[in-house]
């Protein structure tokens, strides 16, 4: 080959060197922004994850704390019903104990009291109060059940409770029962 034919070729190669070389780097460009797409992509996958996640987290914290509230209600009310059936019988301790203290009977009136007190620090004990109440108290309808409004005896209870009929009781800071008064007019 002659060196003409030599350097024809040399530059035939550089030439198709050089369109390759070129359409290398366009497709290597290709890829690259392929890549960058993808990275973006990527990483836009991976906050929506960490979104979703996130979010996930914060609704799962949510029901553990609603179901924590609903499950010491629940503990705190649980025995109301019970609590409620209990009640009349003490009212009708109250009323056996002023009968028998009537009759004069000491030994029969001290065995009474002494159940009576032990039902009543039990019943204390599992949550269960008396709801305060005086003859002269403002009488306040949060509270208290007016069953009949009297004259007021004197102007000192007008507006105010006259008498108490029944007691009431609370479960906690829930009233379960509610004072059965009269009040003055």
């Amino acid at each position: 080959m002659s060196a003409k034919s030599k350097s024809k070729l040399k530059e035939n190669d550089s030439l198709e060197d050089l369109q390759a070389d070129k359409n290398n780097v366009s497709v290597n460009e290709e890829v690259n922004e392929k890549e960058v797409v993808k990275e973006v992509s990527s990483e836009e996958l991976i906050a929506q994850e960490k979104d979703k996640f996130l979010r996930l987290f914060a609704e799962f914290e949510n029901y553990k704390r609603r179901t924590t509230k609903e499950r010491l209600e629940l503990y705190k009310t649980a025995n109301q019903e019970l609590m409620t059936v209990l009640i009349p019988i003490l009212d009708d301790f109250d009323r056996a104990v002023l009968e028998i203290s009537k009759s004069g009977d000491e030994n029969l009136l001290k065995g009474i009291e002494l159940i009576q007190v032990k039902l009543k620090a039990t019943l204390k004990q599992k949550g269960l109060d008396e709801v305060t109440v005086e003859i002269g108290d403002s009488f306040d309808a949060d509270v208290h059940e007016a069953i009949t409004i009297i004259p007021a005896p004197s102007n000192d209870l007008k507006g105010k409770i006259v008498d108490i009929i029944e007691k009431g009781y609370k479960l906690g800071e829930k009233i379960i029962r509610f004072p059965k008064v009269i009040t003055g007019q």
